[in-house]
């Protein structure tokens, strides 16, 4: 795709935006296409367009099961141009080719659950107290939503977010992140192939307080569903402040990843590789602190450093490599910053901890493993969003249950043991809105996801989401042929 064909749609069309920005290609740091970036003034005729939108019967006379089959369409048209998107998000965001391209042909599969779904939303009838009375309720849509997401598996995000809400006919402004949006302004160009109305789903893409921050608080927002950092998250919920909008959140985490000594080793060891080094470690879900039983620390530590320096990092665009760069450099410079400050504080380094010497450009980082002492230490306080693994021993369940859980985030975590007693314990009691159990990283459109505290609020995924897209209205019908009684006659 030609730099000159990124453009955002809004009301059914494609345009330039008010202003633009250059993207950087993470493999060398060098610019690679103008992107739009959307003003103020862009974001209100989406909105206003959604909003037109919502009302319009091409969309609002649609039955359940239209919207369903549009929703089918679109994922049919995803899976049919993954290659080209796949290559566009390792491009503008340095995830491997390998990975994007296995993501989003299973992202096509979230677009048809969902569309099976949108004419499976029920309402209720209501017993009531009442014997000439009937009362059930209807489930509408909620309006207009703002879904806001980040760079990183950004067609998974976006996915778990329009499916439900286009199934239960709301309108969408969805806005992709600065930080690489080039696939979700090609994503616009599907759906506008598979013939949603104009204005049902705008694509934006722009900067903070001009884009994002006018469109959480617009007051024709209904429902904002944002996923990223705790920091951004704070601002949203304050602009909601505004539109007093239905906010869920999928935030960050420090997901703990606990390794008893009945647990398989090489599944494990193959399983922590892949929790943190997948994606260079840029997974909200990535399993960054290793809690190990003291009596198999070091030969799983030793297995985990042999996989690590085998790891082929190079080109992503490659379909032999196994680990790309970081998305920015900003966020490499914060990797570097963390791990000198954890070394500071007493961390051991295990393995790498540098830029690989084969790559002097772009925002290349080593797969990292450091030895902590616990939990206070930086690289195990707080979330890096790359490539570096906290591992820490314990020596019994109590002190590996209070160690993983002693952390303000709580979006997903790791059981390995051969025991299903200690593991039915260890579900019960992770503060975490995930557990995986002998396996990671696992996912299903069937299957929602979010997390506790820090984590965030609400879930995506799953049958149960698109009910959060809806709002309820109680419906009375009088059944009485009798004329209702004058209320201010005593009888």
């Amino acid at each position: 795709m030609a730099a000159s064909d990124f453009r955002l749609y809004i009301d059914g069309a494609f345009v330039a935006g008010g202003a633009s920005f250059e993207s950087l290609d993470p493999a060398t740091g060098q610019a690679w296409a103008r992107m739009p970036a959307a003003t103020a003034a862009d974001v209100e005729r989406a909105v206003e367009a959604a909003h037109r939108a919502l009302h319009d019967p091409a969309w609002a006379d649609l039955t359940a099961t239209q919207r369903g089959r549009l929703l089918m369409k679109l994922g049919d048209l995803v899976a049919a141009h993954a290659p080209e998107l796949a290559e566009l998000e390792t491009r503008d965001t340095g995830k491997i080719v390998r990975e994007t391209r296995a993501q989003i042909g299973y992202v096509a599969d979230y677009y048809r659950y969902f569309g099976g779904l949108a004419d499976k939303l029920e309402g209720v009838h209501l017993p009531v107290d009442k014997p000439d009375m009937e009362a059930y309720l209807r489930r509408e849509p909620i309006g207009v939503v703002a879904a806001v997401v980040p760079w990183n598996s950004q067609l998974l995000l976006a996915a778990v977010k329009l499916g439900p809400a286009l199934a239960a006919g709301c309108t969408v402004v969805l806005k992709a992140s600065e930080e690489g949006p080039a696939p979700l302004l090609a994503f616009a160009k599907l759906v506008h192939e598979a013939g949603f109305p104009k204005g049902v789903v705008n694509v934006l893409t722009g900067f903070g307080e001009e884009c994002g921050r006018t469109l959480t608080a617009h007051p024709l927002v209904a429902r904002v569903a944002f996923t990223g950092g705790p920091s951004t998250a704070r601002h949203v919920v304050r602009n909601t402040a505004e539109n007093l909008a239905y906010t869920t959140l999928e935030l960050g985490g420090k997901s703990p990843v606990l390794v008893f000594a009945d647990a398989d080793l090489e599944s494990a060891a193959n399983a922590v590789v892949a929790g943190i080094f997948a994606a260079s470690g840029q997974s909200c879900v990535a399993g960054s602190r290793l809690f190990v039983e003291a009596s198999v620390r070091d030969r799983l530590v030793d297995m985990l450093v042999e996989k690590a320096r085998r790891i082929r990092i190079g080109d992503p665009q490659d379909p032999a490599t196994e680990m790309g760069p970081l998305a920015t450099a900003r966020q490499f410079a914060h990797i570097e910053a963390t791990v000198a400050a954890s070394l500071d504080a007493g961390a051991v380094l295990v393995t790498g901890g540098k830029r690989p010497a084969a790559f002097p450009a772009g925002n290349y980082y080593e797969p990292t493993i450091l030895a902590c002492s616990g939990n206070a230490v930086p690289c195990a306080a707080e979330e890096l969003f790359g490539p570096v693994l906290s591992v820490i021993a314990f020596n019994d369940e109590a002190e590996a249950l209070a160690l993983a859980n002693d952390t303000p985030f709580g979006l997903a975590s790791g059981v390995f043991t051969g025991s299903l007693t200690r593991a039915h314990r260890l579900i019960r009691r992770l503060h975490a809105g995930i557990v995986w159990v002998n396996t990671y990283r696992a996912v299903s459109p069937i299957v929602p996801f979010g997390g506790y505290g820090q984590s965030g609020l609400g879930r995506e995924g799953g049958a149960e989401s698109i009910r959060d897209y809806t709002r309820t209205k109680s419906v009375w019908i009088r059944t009485s042929d009798e004329p209702i009684a004058d209320p201010f006659v005593m009888r």
